[in-house]
């Protein structure tokens, strides 16, 4: 049986720039800072006090109470970007054969807000384990797929990838093979991510990797700049909905674009840190295109992983020259970790999103602060410096790496 080709046909986010498509993307053209002052924990004896929050969130627009109290915030954001997505897609749910449509979410930590409380409540107690019951299936990673599922009765293919924050990009390529080998014809995809609570930001302040420029914020995450000095946390979730192209036709959906290729790679290097020659980044791409069928001259922007730390940021970019040659001076280049903040495991699904926009839009998003580019980088490489570029976009690749070492690319193509 020939492969069949997949499309997007719905999208839905809550992240730091907007609780809407629409929002997101005006503040994604504008080079709008998603950062600011942590709420959601007293920050006082903490070395960062910011973040790239969900901004006004209220989980009883939503949920009722039974629901808020079963549902950890990452399960929130999934459940709610996930049913903008199939608002958006025209998806007569009730109309799919449920044995055909699936749900393969992400996320890198899951509910880490609620295993801290849980544990917290353990430990101050006189060693009864007064737990809720609700702790294990608010904890674990998987269930908002779980629950996305039951939501719109979804049966196929339904499960959690977790490759710290590659996580988004693999839940991407394994619907769209899921799809192209006539498994399922649609499926709802994408991640989520509520890391900003006391364990998340203090774990990673322990590693050294969060930014510590609390005099300023909204300028801290500055991927490729000289001064760059760690990622910004963020939280939020995009929601996806890739469809088989004949289906989503026959429906008269309206389709955003199409994905055609995923690399994916492993570092075999470090724990955190990438590749220093960035040889498994490299390998992603190329699988990637290889996928796709296409070569270096026909991609045109590159949606990079650019953290804004000072040993993940330079690797990626000798990845791209290595591997694309003289074509690497004709792609933009841009990290929208720079305006949302690092989502770990939701990162790859925002950030496929800001590439379908570019691909829609002939739009490519800016770099923010990038005031001092780093002088160990090729001035010859567009990064999209701090304003949006307009340029007509044929195909588009974003890249997520996660800690292990885990690499992975896809490439969506315009329609």
């Amino acid at each position: 049986m020939a492969e069949r080709r997949v499309v997007v046909t719905g999208l839905g986010t809550l992240n730091p720039l907007g609780n809407s498509m629409a929002e997101y993307f005006k503040n994604l053209q504008n080079g709008v800072s998603g950062a600011g002052p942590i709420t959601r924990f007293d920050v006082e004896k903490y070395k960062t006090r910011f973040a790239c929050e969900v901004k006004n969130y209220d989980s009883t627009a939503y949920f009722d109470r039974k629901e808020v109290r079963r549902y950890d915030l990452f399960t929130q954001f999934a459940l709610v970007a996930a049913a903008q997505a199939i608002e958006d897609s025209g998806l007569e749910v009730e109309k799919v054969d449920p044995e055909k449509a699936g749900v393969i979410w992400a996320s890198g930590i899951g509910g880490l807000k609620s295993l801290f409380e849980e544990i917290k409540t353990l430990a101050l107690g006189d060693g009864t384990p007064r737990l809720s019951p609700f702790f294990i299936t608010m904890m674990i990673p998987d269930i908002a797929a779980g629950y996305i599922s039951m939501k719109y009765g979804f049966m196929g293919p339904n499960y959690c990838t977790v490759s710290a924050c590659a996580s988004s990009n693999h839940a991407m390529i394994d619907s769209f093979n899921w799809i192209r080998r006539g498994i399922a014809d649609i499926i709802i995809t994408g991640g989520s991510e509520a890391a900003v609570c006391e364990a998340g930001v203090g774990g990673f302040n322990s590693m050294q990797a969060l930014s510590t420029r609390n005099d300023d914020p909204k300028a801290a995450s500055r991927p490729f700049d000289k001064d760059r000095d760690g990622f910004v946390i963020g939280e939020g979730a995009g929601a996806i909905i890739l469809e088989e192209y004949e289906h989503a036709k026959a429906r008269g959906a309206r389709i955003y674009a199409e994905i055609v290729g995923g690399g994916i790679s492993g570092d075999a290097y470090h724990y955190a840190a990438p590749h220093p020659e960035g040889k498994g980044a490299m390998l992603a791409m190329k699988h990637a295109m290889m996928d796709a069928g296409i070569g270096t001259g026909d991609v045109d922007y590159i949606n990079v992983h650019g953290t804004s730390t000072p040993a993940g940021d330079l690797p990626e970019l000798m990845a791209i020259q290595k591997l694309f040659g003289d074509d690497a001076y004709r792609l933009n280049i841009s990290s929208t970790k720079s305006m949302t903040g690092h989502l770990l495991g939701a990162a790859g699904a925002v950030e496929a999103q800001a590439v379908i926009m570019a691909l829609t839009e002939g739009i490519v998003p800016p770099t923010i602060n990038l005031d001092n580019v780093d002088p160990a980088i090729d001035p010859r490489l567009n990064l999209t410096p701090n304003k949006a570029q307009h340029r007509e976009v044929r195909y588009a690749m974003s890249n997520t790496f996660g800690f292990g070492g885990h690499n992975s690319s896809v490439i969506f193509k315009k329609m």
